[in-house]
């Protein structure tokens, strides 16, 4: 990878690592960083004052099915744990194109968007921008072409770091010797990392999706990894991303929360807001566990854990209810269920019941999601008289805000030399950038405006 500058990288590292000294940080925290004034009487809403919805896929890669080949190299490391002592050598070793272009032509049709991992050398079968054994180098290429032509337009591609099994010797390419759950992506080799070390690994697996032309704006990761390293996490997937990819905010997949707990995403090491190189990296939150047909593929979910039958209750119906971004989590070889397609069947009927009983769904991706959840935290908002002033680090679109006050005029959006006039709409289902509508809460007028928010300065002006 393009060297990163080990000045700048320990300035960031030891910034980040000491906003936890003298607190008692909990391990799913991490050090948020800067944070901007806020004016009281502003209010920043979901976007559109729609709830967003995700889909993350774990496990996924071009052709391999990782269930089979995974599990017998799992099963060295853990003998004695029944879950990896299943018939692996029955489980089909491909996951068909033809059942990825079914999955995402059937998503494109119901508007579903979310994450989609591409381990770069699935348990150490072959390399993506290389070649792929047991596969010819022609077939190898079509995968990765459904891949950019059929699935980078809507979902965001991730590593799930190297093999998602043996640790890689970064200076050999190959597993290290010891076979133990210490050399293990899932287990204990991230535990006491440097940031540095991190970085370098995560790097690693995004220019092996580089190489293959896959872009990425965040990073998954196998299992256990990170979970003992999280500030270091944190700062390795912020420098990795800008680092290779150049992305302006990055973001990353590592928790579930499945109790009273917020699965708000987490904007985490903000720094340098109102300089020319704002950062921030995004904590994604999952709120499901995987009831479609779990990592193996031999696992038998139901839709009902995630909304019941009646669309009254559910995993996501208690998410969606309390207007917090609803991820749901599967894996790769569950939605293909050694051919049964059973985890597909199920995220169909969720899908289904979802839209049936909620009008107020945004379905986006997770840079999408990172986006927003960055603007709404990170952009500075203050009112002077009539006018409401915007510094955001970071551009977003269909920004959507909540403010009290009363309307002298049509309000209009400034930025630099330009100003728009704001159309009234009747209420959110018409809402959209450029629009607003009013909420008359008492005595008090309330209005919803939403708007592009474009880097740097802008304004609403009221009266």
């Amino acid at each position: 990878m393009a060297s990163i500058s080990r000045r700048r990288f320990l300035q960031v590292g030891a910034a980040a690592l000491s906003t936890t000294l003298g607190r008692n940080v909990g391990w799913t925290f991490q050090p948020p960083g800067e944070r901007p004034p806020r004016a009281p009487e502003v209010t920043v809403l979901n976007p559109r004052c729609r709830v967003p919805v995700s889909l993350i896929i774990d496990d996924s890669t071009c052709l391999v099915n990782l269930a089979h080949f995974a599990m017998p190299q799992f099963a060295e490391v853990w003998p004695n744990r029944a879950e990896y002592q299943k018939p692996w050598r029955q489980f089909p070793r491909e996951i068909p194109d033809a059942f990825v272009q079914k999955f995402m032509a059937w998503c494109g049709e119901n508007g579903v968007k979310g994450k989609y991992s591409v381990v770069p050398y699935p348990a150490c079968v072959g390399w993506l921008d290389c070649d792929l054994p047991g596969w010819s180098h022609q077939e190898l290429e079509r995968s990765l072409r459904i891949v950019r032509e059929e699935i980078m337009p809507h979902w965001d591609i991730h590593p799930e770091m190297v093999t998602h099994t043996w640790v890689i010797n970064t200076k050999t390419g190959r597993p290290y010797e010891e076979r133990s759950q210490r050399f293990m992506e899932n287990w204990g080799w991230s535990e006491g990392r440097s940031a540095e070390e991190l970085t370098e690994y995560i790097a690693y697996a995004l220019n092996i999706l580089k190489n293959a032309g896959l872009r990425c704006e965040g990073i998954t990761t196998p299992g256990g990894f990170g979970s003992r390293a999280r500030p270091q996490l944190s700062i390795a997937t912020l420098e990795a991303c800008r680092d290779v990819f150049q992305v302006e905010i990055p973001h990353y997949f590592r928790d579930v929360f499945t109790g009273a707990e917020s699965v708000a995403p987490r904007v985490e090491n903000a720094s340098g807001l109102e300089g020319p190189e704002p950062r921030c990296v995004v904590s994604i939150i999952g709120c499901t566990g995987d009831w479609f047909g779990g990592w193996d593929g031999d696992t038998p979910g139901s839709p009902d854990k995630f909304i019941t039958p009646d669309l009254a209750s559910g995993r996501m119906v208690e998410v969606i209810t309390r207007e917090e971004p609803a991820v749901m989590v599967c894996h790769w070889p569950g939605m293909f269920f050694n051919g049964r397609e059973l985890g597909f069947q199920i995220l169909q009927e969720v899908v289904k019941r979802l839209h049936a009983r909620f009008e107020n769904l945004i379905w986006m991706n997770l840079s999408e999601i990172a986006r927003y959840w960055a603007a709404k935290e990170l952009t500075s908002i203050a009112i002077a008289g009539q006018q409401v002033a915007f510094t955001a680090p970071f551009a977003c679109p269909g920004f959507t805000i909540e403010l009290s006050g009363k309307l002298q005029k049509v309000p209009e959006f400034s930025h630099e030399s330009q100003r728009v006039v704001f159309q009234e709409v009747s209420g959110w289902r018409n809402l959209r950038p450029g629009t607003f509508f009013q909420k008359n809460q008492g005595d008090k007028d309330r209005y919803v405006f939403c708007f592009d928010l474009p880097k740097g300065k802008s304004s609403i002006t009221l009266g």
